[in-house]
């Protein structure tokens, strides 16, 4: 017999809400950045770099929360559901203990913390207030982060689409108050944009926490926080330290790329704050649907149906792929005008707008690589994943952006292009690397847990 909800895992239904979602995470970045800019170009380098810290310390709790939400996609799969809620319960335990210990350290030394990552010293009053008071509320971001990843690998991907429309709701009118007086608001400039983004995350806690509680069979009572059960604690670990080790590589290797920028100048830093934002909108519905395929295929891994999960990362990859190309060549059309709405300095558009041709090469590569890795990660491959990490972001990504950036003095230009060089190789491996089924032949040979779940179909052979 098949899962009654299996409607929920087709991919359609899990990735418009996951678009809206990254849409509206999307808007609140260029709203940001937008006000921001009214500011000054020097509070948008800071909001961009602070950013970079932020999603730094964001994978030391996303470890724990991406590999519980492939373990609950798989078990309600197979009809494990008491072992989901578990997972569930742990997760979020877990990750909101170590957001508090991130909020600690970055609301108690933000200047010396920007310093160390090279930012420019005349950014560091304004670094120094931003990241103390959003850093500040680190902790908010694991709830977020967690519960949002939970729910949604129940199949509820509409409920976190929900909560973000309020959010940036709230968001946006606050921001507009603190910057400009309005409604009311002290004109408090970047001090009132970062409250505006503490108070809008926490109103959201609240809302995810409530859908939280809900999520599963059984409504979750409090007492149940405390559960600790170590063997399927040790199966989110084994998923999930390769992925958290993957992620920090992306991030930290960002990070240092942001501080290679930063020794460019402030306005290198602008530009590519202000791009950073148009490449996230050209690759948001390439991003939802790699999203959705994870779900969808750790899904039918855990309910032992293994073609449909086979064939299921081929379709997302080409649907995905036929979006970010599109998306990408409208923004390298309009791209200098859109430029035009963040800033009027012309040194910075023009940074910007010389990059916008490279982007078109970079987002095919980043389908490719997010679409099949995620694939990877959802049947447990999440070792492989991991080892090109290590290999390509820090030898390409990293290593010759300093080398053709900085040594050799090509700048931003030198930057992207060990950029795409990273992607397509990480990406070529995937493809390769799900293609040869490892993980999905060796699922083959074992009996599903229920009773209830499918048959295994023969898997085909290779393409």
């Amino acid at each position: 017999m098949l899962d009654k909800n299996t409607n929920k895992f087709t991919l359609w239904v899990l990735a418009w809400p996951i678009f809206i979602e990254l849409f509206l995470q999307f808007l609140l970045g260029a709203v940001d950045t937008l006000m921001v800019s009214r500011i000054s170009d020097d509070a948008v380098a800071v909001v961009g770099f602070s950013n970079q810290l932020f999603q730094a310390m964001t994978t030391l709790f996303m470890t724990v929360a991406s590999g519980a939400g492939i373990l609950i996609a798989q078990k309600l799969g197979s009809f494990r559901t008491g072992d989901a809620r578990t997972i569930g319960i742990m997760a979020v335990s877990a990750t909101t203990i170590i957001g508090l210990a991130c909020s600690v350290i970055l609301f108690a030394m933000p200047e010396a913390i920007a310093s160390m990552l090279q930012l420019p010293e005349h950014l560091l009053p304004l670094a120094g207030t931003y990241i103390s008071i959003v850093g500040g509320g680190m902790i908010l971001i694991a709830m977020m982060a967690t519960m949002s990843t939970v729910i949604r690998n129940t199949g509820n991907t509409r409920g976190p689409m929900y909560v973000a429309i309020g959010m940036n709701i709230i968001h946006v009118i606050m921001n507009y108050g603190f910057i400009f007086g309005a409604f009311g608001f002290p004109q408090w400039g970047l001090t009132g944009v970062a409250i505006s983004t503490v108070v809008s995350r926490l109103l959201a806690v609240l809302l995810l926490l409530y859908m939280f509680l809900r999520s599963f069979e059984y409504r979750i009572k409090w007492k149940e926080f405390r559960v600790f059960d170590r063997p399927l604690f040790g199966e989110i670990l084994k998923i999930g330290w390769p992925l958290g080790i993957n992620m920090s590589c992306w991030v930290f290797t960002q990070l240092i790329i942001y501080s290679f920028i930063a020794t460019l100048g402030a306005a290198e830093l602008a530009a590519r704050t202000y791009m950073n934002t148009l490449e996230s909108f050209c690759f948001l519905l390439g991003s939802s649907i790699a999203m959705a395929a994870q779900i969808q295929i750790a899904h039918l891994f855990g309910a032992g149906r293994i073609r449909e999960a086979y064939r299921s990362a081929y379709r997302a990859l080409g649907i995905g792929a036929i979006y970010v190309v599109v998306n990408a060549f409208i923004l390298y059309v309009f791209g200098k005008q859109l430029l035009g709405l963040f800033t009027d300095d012309k040194t910075i558009v023009a940074i910007g707008a010389s990059l916008l041709g490279m982007n078109l090469i970079l987002q095919p590569g980043k389908m490719l690589n997010m679409a099949l890795g995620n694939s990877l990660n959802a049947v447990g491959d999440t070792r492989f994943t991991m080892y090109i990490s290590l290999g390509s972001m820090w030898l390409v990504a990293t290593g010759l952006s300093y080398v053709l950036g900085i040594h050799m003095g090509w700048g931003l230009i030198g930057i992207y292009s060990c950029m795409i060089a990273d992607e397509y190789l990480r990406g070529v491996l995937s493809f390769f690397r799900w293609r040869g089924q490892k993980h999905l032949r060796k699922a083959e040979q074992v009996e599903p847990v229920s009773h209830q779940a499918q048959p295994m179909e023969p898997i085909p052979a290779q393409a």
